[in-house]
């Protein structure tokens, strides 16, 4: 399966888990596993806490410290830093389906790294049974 998600901002966190969920639940599958991949150079994936919007602000501002938009990078087209923070972050998680469902903590959700928006970004599942 695949979606597309368009960002909004430059920088940002998008909740993606409704369309992992549904993609299970097309699937059919019971037990196995989910793999999400997002096939950008200045996008990733990750997995955190959905209970408090201020985690996606502290994320943001903490990679922004380590990895600042403007910094000494030789990359010609400027974004040096969403290529690092994509590397940081990873293109893809694996999650694990029990009972047609994946599997994540009470306040965990999936997430989409965006760090060179706006832009309309494309994430691949794929669902394999086990």
């Amino acid at each position: 399966m695949e979606f597309t998600i368009s960002t909004k901002r430059g920088q940002d966190l998008i909740d993606i888990t409704s369309y992992i969920k549904n993609a299970v639940r097309e699937s059919g599958v019971k037990e196995g596993l989910a793999v999400v991949f997002v096939p950008h150079t200045t996008a990733g994936v990750t997995i955190n806490e959905n209970g408090d919007p201020d985690v996606v602000t502290d994320i943001i501002e903490g990679l922004n410290k380590a990895f600042p938009v403007r910094g000494n990078y030789l990359h010609f087209e400027g974004n040096s830093h969403a290529h690092i923070k994509a590397s940081f972050m990873g293109s893809s998680v694996n999650l694990i389906i029990e009972n047609a469902s994946p599997r994540l903590g009470t306040w965990q959700s999936v997430y989409l790294c965006e760090f060179d928006g706006p832009r309309t970004r494309r994430v691949l599942v794929k669902i394999l049974d086990g």
